[in-house]
Protein backbone atom coordinates (compact mmCIF):
# COMPACT_ATOMS: atom_id res chain seq x y z
CA UNK A 1 0.00 0.00 0.00
CA UNK A 2 1.20 3.31 -0.72
CA UNK A 3 2.59 5.51 2.03
CA UNK A 4 0.12 8.94 1.13
CA UNK A 5 3.29 11.05 3.17
CA UNK A 6 5.69 9.88 0.58
CA UNK A 7 7.03 12.48 -1.84
CA UNK A 8 8.84 11.05 -4.53
CA UNK A 9 12.33 13.16 -5.53
CA UNK A 10 12.82 13.94 -8.95
CA UNK A 11 15.92 12.10 -9.24
CA UNK A 12 13.72 8.67 -8.87
CA UNK A 13 10.91 9.74 -10.99
CA UNK A 14 13.99 10.55 -13.61
CA UNK A 15 15.44 6.80 -12.86
CA UNK A 16 12.09 5.41 -13.27
CA UNK A 17 11.35 6.95 -16.68
CA UNK A 18 15.34 6.13 -18.31
CA UNK A 19 14.64 2.53 -17.25
CA UNK A 20 11.18 2.40 -18.36
CA UNK A 21 12.37 3.85 -21.87
CA UNK A 22 15.93 2.09 -22.24
CA UNK A 23 15.50 -1.17 -20.60
CA UNK A 24 18.50 -1.49 -19.50
CA UNK A 25 19.88 -0.61 -16.53
CA UNK A 26 23.34 0.15 -17.69
CA UNK A 27 22.39 2.15 -20.39
CA UNK A 28 19.76 4.03 -18.51
CA UNK A 29 22.62 4.98 -16.58
CA UNK A 30 24.89 5.80 -18.52
CA UNK A 31 22.10 8.43 -20.03
CA UNK A 32 21.43 9.96 -16.70
CA UNK A 33 25.32 10.24 -15.96
CA UNK A 34 24.88 8.52 -12.30
CA UNK A 35 26.57 5.11 -11.56
CA UNK A 36 24.37 1.56 -11.95
CA UNK A 37 24.62 1.11 -7.58
CA UNK A 38 22.64 4.81 -7.90
CA UNK A 39 20.26 4.18 -10.24
CA UNK A 40 19.27 1.30 -8.68
CA UNK A 41 18.59 2.79 -5.12
CA UNK A 42 16.73 5.25 -6.52
CA UNK A 43 14.17 3.07 -8.35
CA UNK A 44 14.40 0.62 -5.33
CA UNK A 45 13.17 4.02 -3.26
CA UNK A 46 10.26 4.91 -5.57
CA UNK A 47 9.25 1.15 -5.64
CA UNK A 48 8.78 0.96 -1.73
CA UNK A 49 7.57 4.32 -1.14
CA UNK A 50 4.72 4.01 -3.63
CA UNK A 51 4.33 0.00 -2.57
CA UNK A 52 4.44 -0.97 -5.89
CA UNK A 53 6.90 -2.67 -8.08
CA UNK A 54 7.14 0.01 -11.52
CA UNK A 55 9.90 -2.33 -13.23
CA UNK A 56 10.44 -6.06 -13.27
CA UNK A 57 13.90 -7.14 -13.62
CA UNK A 58 15.96 -10.23 -14.61
CA UNK A 59 19.35 -10.97 -15.50
CA UNK A 60 17.97 -11.67 -19.13
CA UNK A 61 15.45 -8.74 -19.57
CA UNK A 62 13.98 -5.85 -17.81
CA UNK A 63 9.91 -5.13 -18.03
CA UNK A 64 7.89 -2.48 -17.31
CA UNK A 65 4.94 -3.77 -15.19
CA UNK A 66 1.09 -2.70 -15.22
CA UNK A 67 1.31 -0.26 -12.49
CA UNK A 68 4.54 1.12 -14.14
CA UNK A 69 2.81 1.17 -17.57
CA UNK A 70 0.28 3.32 -15.53
CA UNK A 71 2.58 5.87 -13.77
CA UNK A 72 4.72 6.43 -16.34
CA UNK A 73 2.64 9.57 -18.20
CA UNK A 74 2.60 11.11 -14.77
CA UNK A 75 5.65 10.66 -14.14
CA UNK A 76 7.13 11.98 -17.64
CA UNK A 77 4.51 15.02 -17.13
CA UNK A 78 6.04 15.92 -13.49
CA UNK A 79 9.70 16.08 -15.11
CA UNK A 80 8.60 18.11 -17.87
CA UNK A 81 6.72 20.42 -14.82
CA UNK A 82 10.01 20.45 -13.07
CA UNK A 83 12.47 21.49 -15.82
CA UNK A 84 9.40 24.30 -16.65
CA UNK A 85 10.37 25.45 -13.41
CA UNK A 86 13.94 25.80 -13.51
CA UNK A 87 13.73 27.03 -17.11
CA UNK A 88 11.09 29.88 -15.65
CA UNK A 89 13.46 30.78 -12.51
CA UNK A 90 16.27 30.88 -15.36
CA UNK A 91 14.78 33.88 -16.65
CA UNK A 92 13.28 34.32 -20.57
CA UNK A 93 15.35 32.11 -23.44
CA UNK A 94 17.64 29.23 -23.58
CA UNK A 95 18.89 28.27 -20.17
CA UNK A 96 19.66 25.11 -17.62
CA UNK A 97 20.25 21.50 -18.76
CA UNK A 98 19.06 20.79 -22.15
CA UNK A 99 19.17 17.06 -23.09
CA UNK A 100 20.27 16.96 -27.19
CA UNK A 101 19.79 14.35 -28.98
CA UNK A 102 21.17 14.19 -32.27
CA UNK A 103 21.65 11.66 -35.36
CA UNK A 104 25.22 10.02 -35.70
CA UNK A 105 25.58 11.52 -39.62
CA UNK A 106 25.19 15.00 -38.01
CA UNK A 107 26.97 15.19 -34.85
CA UNK A 108 30.42 15.15 -36.11
CA UNK A 109 30.05 17.85 -38.51
CA UNK A 110 27.86 19.90 -36.30
CA UNK A 111 28.61 20.05 -33.05
CA UNK A 112 32.34 21.39 -33.59
CA UNK A 113 31.17 24.66 -34.12
CA UNK A 114 27.31 24.64 -32.67
CA UNK A 115 28.73 23.71 -28.76
CA UNK A 116 30.90 26.91 -28.89
CA UNK A 117 28.38 28.68 -30.66
CA UNK A 118 26.05 28.01 -27.59
CA UNK A 119 28.46 28.95 -25.46
CA UNK A 120 29.18 32.06 -26.89
CA UNK A 121 25.38 32.84 -27.46
CA UNK A 122 23.66 31.53 -24.71
CA UNK A 123 25.93 31.16 -21.35
CA UNK A 124 24.00 29.75 -19.34
CA UNK A 125 22.78 27.10 -21.12
CA UNK A 126 24.47 23.44 -20.07
CA UNK A 127 24.09 21.13 -22.63
CA UNK A 128 23.86 16.77 -22.46
CA UNK A 129 24.55 15.27 -25.62
CA UNK A 130 23.04 12.44 -26.80
CA UNK A 131 24.27 10.90 -30.02
CA UNK A 132 21.95 8.15 -30.91
CA UNK A 133 19.44 6.67 -34.02
CA UNK A 134 16.59 8.04 -34.91
CA UNK A 135 14.18 5.74 -33.49
CA UNK A 136 16.03 5.36 -29.56
CA UNK A 137 15.77 9.50 -29.97
CA UNK A 138 12.37 9.84 -30.66
CA UNK A 139 11.93 7.49 -27.77
CA UNK A 140 13.63 9.47 -25.90
CA UNK A 141 11.76 12.53 -26.64
CA UNK A 142 8.56 10.63 -25.95
CA UNK A 143 9.35 9.07 -22.56
CA UNK A 144 10.96 12.81 -21.23
CA UNK A 145 15.04 11.59 -21.37
CA UNK A 146 15.71 14.10 -24.24
CA UNK A 147 14.13 17.60 -24.58
CA UNK A 148 14.80 18.09 -28.06
CA UNK A 149 16.23 16.03 -31.13
CA UNK A 150 17.99 17.26 -34.42
CA UNK A 151 17.14 14.21 -36.69
CA UNK A 152 15.63 13.66 -40.48
CA UNK A 153 12.38 15.05 -41.28
CA UNK A 154 9.63 14.19 -41.58
CA UNK A 155 9.59 12.43 -38.07
CA UNK A 156 6.04 11.50 -38.37
CA UNK A 157 5.43 10.44 -34.56
CA UNK A 158 2.46 11.63 -32.55
CA UNK A 159 3.12 14.24 -30.06
CA UNK A 160 5.78 15.91 -31.26
CA UNK A 161 6.39 19.32 -32.90
CA UNK A 162 9.15 19.51 -35.87
CA UNK A 163 10.97 22.66 -37.05
CA UNK A 164 12.88 21.90 -40.47
CA UNK A 165 16.59 23.19 -40.04
CA UNK A 166 17.80 23.24 -43.53
CA UNK A 167 18.13 20.67 -46.63
CA UNK A 168 21.10 18.97 -48.06
CA UNK A 169 21.93 17.26 -51.01
CA UNK A 170 23.25 13.77 -51.20
CA UNK A 171 26.62 13.02 -52.75
CA UNK A 172 28.50 10.04 -54.23
CA UNK A 173 31.83 9.01 -52.76
CA UNK A 174 33.91 6.38 -54.42
CA UNK A 175 37.33 5.50 -54.49
CA UNK A 176 39.83 7.79 -57.10
CA UNK A 177 39.77 7.13 -60.67
CA UNK A 178 36.43 5.78 -60.44
CA UNK A 179 34.51 6.63 -63.87
CA UNK A 180 32.03 8.51 -62.34
CA UNK A 181 34.21 10.82 -60.42
CA UNK A 182 34.09 14.62 -61.28
CA UNK A 183 30.29 14.44 -62.61
CA UNK A 184 27.65 16.76 -61.88
CA UNK A 185 24.67 15.33 -63.77
CA UNK A 186 24.53 11.67 -62.84
CA UNK A 187 21.10 9.67 -62.54
CA UNK A 188 19.88 8.16 -59.87
CA UNK A 189 19.78 5.36 -61.77
CA UNK A 190 23.34 5.42 -61.87
CA UNK A 191 22.72 3.66 -58.96
CA UNK A 192 22.22 0.59 -60.12
CA UNK A 193 24.36 -2.33 -60.49
CA UNK A 194 26.94 -0.34 -57.77
CA UNK A 195 28.55 -1.76 -55.22
CA UNK A 196 26.98 0.54 -52.72
CA UNK A 197 28.10 0.31 -48.86
CA UNK A 198 25.61 0.87 -46.26
CA UNK A 199 25.51 2.41 -42.78
CA UNK A 200 23.99 -0.88 -40.12
CA UNK A 201 20.52 -1.31 -40.30
CA UNK A 202 18.67 1.46 -37.55
CA UNK A 203 20.41 4.39 -39.48
CA UNK A 204 18.03 6.60 -41.55
CA UNK A 205 20.94 7.36 -44.10
CA UNK A 206 20.34 3.85 -44.72
CA UNK A 207 16.70 3.83 -45.25
CA UNK A 208 17.03 7.60 -46.90
CA UNK A 209 19.69 5.29 -49.30
CA UNK A 210 17.78 2.56 -50.44
CA UNK A 211 14.33 4.22 -50.47
CA UNK A 212 16.15 6.47 -53.17
CA UNK A 213 17.00 3.32 -55.07
CA UNK A 214 13.58 2.00 -54.87
CA UNK A 215 12.44 5.44 -56.42
CA UNK A 216 15.00 5.32 -59.59
CA UNK A 217 14.05 1.49 -59.51
CA UNK A 218 18.18 0.68 -59.20
CA UNK A 219 19.67 -2.68 -57.44
CA UNK A 220 22.89 -1.83 -56.56
CA UNK A 221 25.43 -4.91 -56.14
CA UNK A 222 26.71 -6.25 -52.61
CA UNK A 223 24.01 -4.18 -50.44
CA UNK A 224 24.38 -5.36 -47.16
CA UNK A 225 28.19 -7.45 -47.47
CA UNK A 226 29.64 -4.75 -45.87
CA UNK A 227 27.83 -2.61 -43.14
CA UNK A 228 29.20 -0.04 -40.67
CA UNK A 229 28.34 1.76 -37.45
CA UNK A 230 29.73 5.24 -38.59
CA UNK A 231 30.07 6.67 -41.53
CA UNK A 232 33.63 7.43 -41.08
CA UNK A 233 34.54 3.94 -41.00
CA UNK A 234 31.89 3.57 -44.45
CA UNK A 235 34.30 6.01 -46.27
CA UNK A 236 37.09 4.57 -45.21
CA UNK A 237 35.99 1.31 -46.74
CA UNK A 238 35.37 3.18 -49.88
CA UNK A 239 38.47 4.33 -49.73
CA UNK A 240 39.96 0.92 -49.61
CA UNK A 241 38.32 0.66 -52.88
CA UNK A 242 35.19 -1.87 -51.60
CA UNK A 243 32.52 -0.35 -52.78
CA UNK A 244 31.31 3.45 -53.57
CA UNK A 245 28.19 5.12 -50.59
CA UNK A 246 26.41 8.14 -50.19
CA UNK A 247 27.11 11.10 -48.15
CA UNK A 248 25.52 14.04 -46.83
CA UNK A 249 26.73 17.88 -48.24
CA UNK A 250 27.88 18.23 -44.62
CA UNK A 251 29.73 15.46 -44.53
CA UNK A 252 31.97 15.85 -47.52
CA UNK A 253 34.58 18.20 -46.51
CA UNK A 254 35.39 16.23 -43.35
CA UNK A 255 35.07 12.23 -45.03
CA UNK A 256 37.21 13.47 -48.37
CA UNK A 257 39.57 15.46 -46.52
CA UNK A 258 42.30 12.76 -46.97
CA UNK A 259 42.77 13.29 -50.60
CA UNK A 260 42.21 9.42 -51.38
CA UNK A 261 38.31 9.57 -52.50
CA UNK A 262 36.58 11.74 -55.11
CA UNK A 263 32.92 12.42 -55.67
CA UNK A 264 30.09 12.70 -57.77
CA UNK A 265 26.97 14.57 -58.05
CA UNK A 266 23.03 14.30 -59.13
CA UNK A 267 21.67 16.11 -61.52
CA UNK A 268 18.87 18.47 -60.36
CA UNK A 269 16.60 17.85 -58.45
CA UNK A 270 19.52 15.87 -56.28
CA UNK A 271 18.27 13.49 -53.85
CA UNK A 272 18.75 14.60 -50.25
CA UNK A 273 17.40 15.25 -46.71
CA UNK A 274 16.18 18.00 -44.62
CA UNK A 275 17.14 18.19 -41.17
CA UNK A 276 14.53 19.48 -38.16
CA UNK A 277 14.96 20.15 -34.47
CA UNK A 278 11.82 18.06 -32.89
CA UNK A 279 10.63 18.38 -29.31
CA UNK A 280 7.09 17.21 -26.91
CA UNK A 281 4.31 19.52 -27.86
CA UNK A 282 3.28 19.06 -24.42
CA UNK A 283 6.48 21.58 -23.73
CA UNK A 284 6.13 25.05 -22.63
CA UNK A 285 9.79 26.00 -23.97
CA UNK A 286 8.63 26.24 -27.60
CA UNK A 287 9.93 29.44 -27.89
CA UNK A 288 13.23 28.72 -26.42
CA UNK A 289 13.56 25.49 -29.25
CA UNK A 290 12.63 28.06 -31.99
CA UNK A 291 15.73 30.17 -30.57
CA UNK A 292 18.11 27.32 -30.33
CA UNK A 293 16.28 25.97 -34.06
CA UNK A 294 17.79 29.48 -35.45
CA UNK A 295 21.14 29.19 -33.57
CA UNK A 296 21.52 26.05 -35.36
CA UNK A 297 20.67 27.06 -38.26
CA UNK A 298 22.78 29.54 -38.40
CA UNK A 299 25.94 27.05 -38.03
CA UNK A 300 25.21 24.55 -41.00
CA UNK A 301 28.26 23.34 -42.24
CA UNK A 302 29.41 25.26 -45.20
Amino acid sequence: MTDQTYQPTLSQLRAFVAIAEYRHFGTAAARLGVSQPTLSQALVALEQGLGLQLIERSTRRVLVTAAGMRLLPQAIATLEAADRFVASAAGDGLGGTLRLGIIPTVAPYVLPTLLPELRRQVPALAPHVIEDQTARLLEGLRTGVLDVAVLALPAESPGLVEIPLYSEEFVLVMPRGHQLAGHTDIATAALDALPLLLLDEGHCLRDQTLELCRAADARPSGVGDTRAASLATVVQCVAGGLGVTLIPEMAVAAETARGTLETARFAAPAPGRTLGLAFRGSTARSDDYEQLAAIIRAQRPK
